[in-house]
């Protein structure tokens, strides 16, 4: 394919995804400043329970003391593999297909609430941890950390370092699926991944605060212009 075929099927593809975005979310987008959006975000629970997480450690952390080069190693380690680290959250939490187990249909809170924020992805609401579950998911890695690191002043670190990153991913979710247009060029490409997972295929483009890096890896980030619009993503699993 030239050169100039390809800057076609590009514009093509970015027509269609305009179009079936424009078709799911109606008329009802209005102009809002990253300002606006930001004191929006705090009117939501989970942004301040992870806030009370990060606060608290880092307070804790301060007093401890003792801090080492060893600090550093897990904050750095969780950094370079969050990307993948959401990619298989994403795919294997987030889009968990309801199961029947010894009678039992196995599914969780996130998996439901996940479903319905495909459905409707301007339900802002929706777009957020659910606080029932974030409330399980603190205690499973607080308790996790205290328990697999050697110093408490390593857990501690490891505890800061997972909610930076929870709270930016809430940050970039939420601004994403906002009122709020991006104008940077990186934000714009994080922000047209994620969209189109939601209007253009759900099996692709599952990271959410990087574009083209785990989804790359892992083969989930086809060119828009090969990939047909899905008739279930805003209906995950249905057959039809």
């Amino acid at each position: 394919m030239s050169h100039i075929d390809k800057a076609a099927a590009e514009r093509a593809a970015r027509d269609r995804l305009a179009a079936d975005e424009a078709a799911a979310t109606g008329p009802t987008r209005t102009a809002v400043t990253l300002r606006q959006t930001f004191r929006r975000f705090w009117h939501h629970p989970s942004p301040w329970m992870i806030l009370a997480v990060l606060t608290a450690a880092l307070a804790w952390r301060v007093a401890e003391g003792g801090w080492t080069l060893a600090d550093l190693r897990a904050p750095a380690l969780l950094v370079a593999t969050f990307p993948a680290l959401e990619w298989v959250v994403h795919v294997f939490v987030l889009h968990w297909r309801p199961r029947k187990v010894a009678g039992l249909t196995v599914d969780t809170e996130l998996a439901r609430d996940h479903r319905r924020h495909h459905a409707d992805p301007r339900d802002i609401p929706l777009v957020f941890i659910p606080w029932r579950s974030l409330t399980l998911v603190i205690a499973a890695y607080t308790t996790g950390a205290v328990l697999a690191f050697p110093r408490l002043g390593e857990a501690l670190t490891f505890i800061i370092g997972v909610a930076a990153v929870g709270l930016l991913y809430e940050w970039t979710h939420y601004a994403i699926h906002s009122d709020y247009r991006p104008r940077g060029r990186l934000y714009r490409a994080v922000w047209r991944n994620h969209r189109l997972h939601h209007y253009k295929n759900e099996h692709y483009w599952f990271t959410v605060t990087t574009a083209g890096t785990a989804d790359r890896l892992l083969r989930t980030y086809p060119d828009p212009a090969t990939v047909p619009t899905s008739a279930t993503a805003r209906n995950l699993h249905s057959a039809t």
